[in-house]
């Protein structure tokens, strides 16, 4: 109550005097109480009138700061709106089609590019499971496997005749949000890039192949003071030429889907690359063979021997002499994989996420020496990647470098079985 109702302190002595003053007015005119019960009445009459004032003082600060803070939350929350508003709008104007999807991967939210590219409608397609709703498309079927790994390069369900690229970002408690992105332009312009190179190729050819029949006709022995001229062109031609046509098996490799499926015997396979190591190397080089793993693979072996042959004539052009060169083909917990060690120069690891690039060089000098050309990984990445394999590096400068390429399960075969037919596939599981 104190806390609610304070009595000024000057008023305390007013108001004992005041009485006391009235019972003694009383006793001297003898008339009783009456005077001291008036006075009592002013009393309590200005006491409760000082009450009301502060508590009306006090119920007014108390709605002062409740309007107060009324104001400012309303303030914050009209902020929020706000913002939130601006961010479900330009989330809305994106290019990329955003669905946002709860734990049960039902649709919560999607903008407008996801009608135009996923076909999605929004009065119907609210609350429904995505991959339920895209079954029957390759969309449909990444995201009832999961959706664990982005997919590329696949056909929009809303317009076939876009190209998407589609990822899935987790987020909050159990949600998640697909982004899936329009490559059509993309696609378009890698196409040009790669009818471009292909026809350039082409047509170069035949020029450098005439440029260079002539170079051979020209005997330096005959032109002595040229000798060292003619043996420089020829040996440029002949790099051009065999950039040529590594830029021709480049533009194949990239416009074909798959690959013939053949029994590639690896036992021979493995042996034709070591006599190719020995006559690249010339004895400068230590070749080592090591066939542990027994089984033989499901491709085609023109470019499988492309591309594991690539391997073998890097390591023997960047090892020193006196180096080994060390060529293995074992079995592995995914599969088998083929590897190549050398014990060469090796490479910084600031370059080996840009080796499959295409003209990517760690040293620039050091390949036009040995004569190479810069496309021989990106070669062997397509070839790998057509067999559904990938390749692995290890490297450390001064000490070597191993290139591995691994294959699934799905790829291998049993050795001497029979050939690979239209109903007949022998695989290991």
């Amino acid at each position: 109550m104190d806390s609610l109702f304070r009595v000024p302190r000057y008023l305390y002595p007013a108001l004992l005097a005041a009485f006391l003053a009235a019972c003694l007015l009383d006793v001297w005119l003898g008339r009783g109480p009456w005077i001291v019960a008036v006075v009592a009445c002013a009393q309590i009459v200005l006491l409760v009138s000082l009450f009301r004032h502060q508590q009306r003082t006090m119920i007014e600060a108390v709605n002062h700061a409740t309007r107060q803070q009324h104001e400012r939350y309303m303030t914050r929350s009209r902020r929020l709106a706000n913002q939130l508003r601006d961010l479900r709008s330009a989330a809305g104007s994106l290019p990329d089609a955003v669905v946002l999807l709860d734990r049960d991967g039902r649709v919560h939210w999607f903008n407008h590019a996801s009608e135009h590219l996923l076909g999605l409608r929004r009065r119907k397609d609210r609350g429904v499971v995505l991959s339920e709703r895209l079954s029957g498309s390759e969309l449909g079927q990444w995201l009832a496997d999961g959706a664990r790994e982005p997919l590329n390069e696949l056909a929009a369900p809303g317009d076939p005749t876009r190209q998407l690229n589609v990822m899935m970002i987790p987020f909050g408690g159990q949600q998640r949000l697909l982004q899936a992105r329009d490559i059509s332009n993309l696609a378009r312009l890698e196409k040009v890039r790669r009818d471009f190179v292909a026809n350039v190729s082409h047509e170069l050819r035949t020029p450098l192949t005439v440029i260079h029949g002539y170079l051979e006709l020209l005997d330096p022995e005959d032109i002595p003071e040229l000798s060292d001229v003619l043996k420089e062109m020829r040996a440029q031609s002949k790099r051009m030429g065999q950039i040529v046509e590594d830029l021709l098996t480049l533009s194949r490799l990239e416009t074909q889907q798959q690959l013939p499926d053949e029994h590639v015997s690896m036992d021979a396979l493995m042996a034709t690359l070591r006599k190719e190591a020995e006559a690249l190397s010339q004895g400068r080089h230590t070749v080592v063979m090591e066939n542990d793993a027994h089984v033989d693979l499901r491709g085609s072996s023109k470019e499988l021997h492309s591309a594991l042959s690539n391997l073998v004539s890097n390591a023997v052009r960047y090892t020193p002499t006196g180096g080994t060169i060390t060529i293995r083909w074992q079995r592995s917990d995914e599969g088998a994989t083929y590897s190549v060690t050398d014990t060469g120069y090796g490479i910084p690891a600031s370059h080996l996420a840009r080796l499959t690039e295409r003209f990517y060089r760690v040293s620039s000098s050091r390949s036009r020496e040995t004569g190479g050309t810069g496309l021989g990984l990106s070669i062997v990445k397509h070839v790998l990647n057509l067999h559904q394999a990938h390749m692995t590096v290890q490297s450390e400068p001064g000490k070597g470098s191993t290139f591995a390429c691994v294959f699934d399960a799905e790829r291998l075969l049993e050795p001497g079985s029979r050939p690979l037919g239209d109903d007949d596939e022998d695989g290991l599981d």
